[in-house]
């Protein structure tokens, strides 16, 4: 196993990760960002206004994308243990 394999390995890894994470990061941004123009045009400086949204947002995005970000990260394990044999030689 050389250097340019575990790279690649590595690069498989933080692009899964990344694509997986990525609905929910979108939607808490998107629930973030209309909180804060909400707050900026009302004049609401409530801390704790933005935080439910987004904790509401985000439970219903693990609740709609999570069997498809289970189903990547499966895959990707599947595919790592399937192909273990060449990682050793």
């Amino acid at each position: 196993m050389n250097a340019e394999f575990v790279i690649k390995l590595a690069g498989e890894a933080v692009y899964t990760v990344l694509k997986a994470s990525a609905p929910i990061l979108i939607i808490a941004l998107v629930v973030g960002l209309a909180i804060s123009i909400f707050q900026a045009t009302t004049q609401i400086q409530e801390q704790t206004l933005a935080f439910v949204p987004k904790i509401v947002a985000v439970l219903l995005a693990v609740l709609v994308f999570g069997p498809w970000m289970l189903n990547t990260l499966v895959d990707y394990t599947f595919n790592l243990l399937n192909n273990l044999h060449q990682y050793i030689g």
